[in-house]
């Protein structure tokens, strides 16, 4: 964070590649790749791959990066201990599997929400499913912190379907718009799905909020105001302009907001498209290396030698980096072996 820009804008700073984030966040990628048409391998034709640092490939190079992926785009098999993942797909689909068995294709809205807990390892892969037509694909991948007294709980796996979100729409007698969409959380009367059982979202004491906003140009939204002892964070990713808090916004910028006070944003040369993360901070010590979140280097350690030991479980999957084929729909397969399908 750079610059107070105002009473209600107690900080700012330009967006990078991940954003910041306040406890009891760790964690925010924005995903947004223009994935050509798809081969028969779900991925990008071989031309498109020459010149590539395959296997950490985070430049975007032709609109698009590969990340870990060497035919499908994504994320391999990889561990994680300690935290929460919660990954929106607004557009485009994410290919789930995990060492206890679950796998899942969603997207078009969907979330998934993932608790690591004492371990699992999953992968998320990005298929490229049309072969007539490209492959866009947006997502955030939001890193939520867990308690010490919940690091060590049982991994657990949720999808929330995109028609089971809360969505509120706000329409002036202009007819413009301000649509809210609440994963976690409560905005007026709606309230997001209920998260996983050990998740620091789970107490509504502790104000977990995530939501994305879309305002119509010209269109004035209210942040409305919350705890004063809770973080809050703006962040302002698409959109030509904001006026916000007295201020005109004309960068993508990540806001630290104060929470105790209603704050008027209106959308100015085009809409807007804004993330909130919020919540109240867990406030312990917080020792990471790479995909593991303890309280201690001596969790870390311990971590890293569980991790050698079992894997977490194992591998199930055939190859580190499974996709669910070109014809499955949305689906998810729980870890109680029931599954969900909706078809193409």
């Amino acid at each position: 964070m750079d610059k107070k820009l105002s009473s209600l804008v107690l900080d700012s700073a330009p967006l990078g590649f991940p954003w910041a984030t306040l406890d009891p966040f760790l964690f925010c990628a924005y995903h947004n790749d223009d994935f050509p048409k798809g081969t028969e391998q779900l991925g990008p034709g071989p031309a498109l791959l020459k010149g590539r640092n395959i296997g950490m490939d985070f430049t975007v190079k032709d609109g698009f990066r590969m990340y870990h992926g060497d035919t499908v785009p994504g994320f391999p098999s990889h561990p994680h201990r300690g935290f929460e993942t919660v990954t929106l797909v607004r557009k485009g689909y994410c290919d789930h599997s995990d060492s206890l068995g679950a796998a899942a294709r969603f997207g078009a809205g969907d979330a998934q929400w993932l608790t690591a807990g004492k371990g699992i390892v999953h992968a998320e892969m990005f298929p490229l499913l049309s072969r007539e037509e490209e492959n866009p694909l947006e997502l955030f991948q939001i890193w939520l912190n867990l308690p010490s007294k919940s690091k060590m709980v049982d991994a657990h796996f949720s999808i929330f379907w995109s028609q089971t979100i809360p969505r509120v729409v706000i329409e002036d007698d202009a007819g413009r718009k301000a649509t809210v969409t609440i994963i976690a959380g409560k905005y007026g009367d709606a309230a997001g799905p209920p998260p996983p059982p050990n998740s620091w979202a789970a107490d509504p004491n502790h104000d977990v909020a995530i939501w994305t906003i879309s305002i119509d140009a010209d269109q004035t939204w209210i942040l409305p105001k919350t705890k004063e002892t809770s973080t809050r964070t703006l962040y302002f990713f698409d959109g030509s302009e904001l006026e916000l808090g007295g201020e005109t916004i004309r960068e993508k910028k990540v806001l630290l907001m104060k929470p105790d006070e209603d704050v008027a944003i209106t959308a100015r040369g085009g809409a807007a498209q804004l993330l909130l993360l919020q919540g109240s901070p867990i406030g312990e010590p917080v020792a990471q290396h790479g995909p593991f979140v303890m309280n201690t280097q001596a969790e870390i350690r311990q971590a890293m030698l569980d991790y050698q030991r079992t894997q977490f479980g194992g591998w199930p999957w055939g190859k580190s980096d499974p996709d669910h084929g070109p014809d499955r729909g949305r689906f998810a397969r729980h870890l109680d072996g029931s599954v969900e399908d909706f078809p193409r």
